[in-house]
């Protein structure tokens, strides 16, 4: 990649933006909420965007609180520059996935005292009122949890939280509990599995850590990475699972026999 390159990405993206009655505003001097982690920034040429639309889903059932913890993760980086957090949830996925706790979120990273909860009874409000806060300059991020695959977020849906995105500069999480195939109009798509997170120097629980799948990405290619949550810091590490330490929960495991 040559020096000129960012420079040249820049201004195809103001035509195109302009072609398409866009902002034209889209630099990488926009690109506000890094990872810190230099492999990713790297895949997202600096970072997730502001004023933008992301998706994030569980790999599985099991992973839902994972997915969970990575959206409120970005949440409070995104949170760090000032602003508040709205998290909208419906009925349902209150009784699916359960409430939101909020002395957990104050340990977790994401302030209470910035934290605002809307309960909605269907998918449709959800994503009404997404719409309508992504405007609002006061919030940092909206983040919307949709049941199962959230069907109703579809292409023109997400074009319209997209739009609204831009004119309120907040930074949008559309929540899904199962990753969904359906078009739509956001930056990036992530998938996110728990991982075991490394034990503290006194033996007790670590730091959070996942694994990121990254299979949508508008501005490069997609890509897999395991990370770790720091959440006095509120910052992001890369993390590495080939040094996983030994299970000592089962003392009589089997040993490793090799086949003939």
């Amino acid at each position: 990649m040559t020096a000129g390159t960012p420079a040249t990405l820049y201004r195809l993206r103001q035509a195109v933006a302009k072609i398409e009655g866009q902002e034209t505003d889209l630099g990488i001097g926009r690109r506000l909420f890094a990872f810190g982690i230099r492999k990713i920034d790297t895949v997202l040429q600096g970072g997730l965007a502001p004023a933008s639309l992301h998706e994030i889903a569980p790999t599985a059932l099991r992973d839902l609180g994972a997915a969970a913890g990575f959206a409120f993760a970005l949440a409070a980086r995104a949170a760090k520059g000032g602003g508040d957090t709205l998290c909208i949830q419906t009925d349902f996925t209150a009784i699916e996935s359960g409430n939101i706790y909020g002395p957990g979120c104050d340990l977790f990273g994401l302030q209470t005292k910035k934290l605002l909860i809307l309960k909605v009874s269907r998918p449709r409000d959800a994503l009404w009122a997404m719409e309508e806060a992504l405007k609002c300059r006061a919030l940092a991020s909206v983040i919307a949890e949709l049941p199962h695959d959230g069907s109703i977020a579809d292409l023109t849906a997400t074009r319209r939280l997209t739009l609204a995105a831009r004119e309120g500069g907040s930074l949008g999480l559309l929540f899904r509990h199962r990753p969904s195939s359906l078009a739509s109009s956001v930056e990036t798509r992530w998938e996110v599995t728990a991982a075991p997170s490394r034990p503290d120097r006194y033996g007790g629980l670590g730091r959070t850590a996942f694994v990121l799948s990254l299979t949508k990405n508008r501005h490069g290619p997609a890509d897999r990475w395991p990370i770790a949550w720091d959440h006095h810091e509120r910052v992001f590490s890369a993390l590495s699972l080939d040094m996983a330490e030994t299970a000592f929960d089962r003392p009589d495991r089997a040993p490793h026999i090799r086949a003939s």
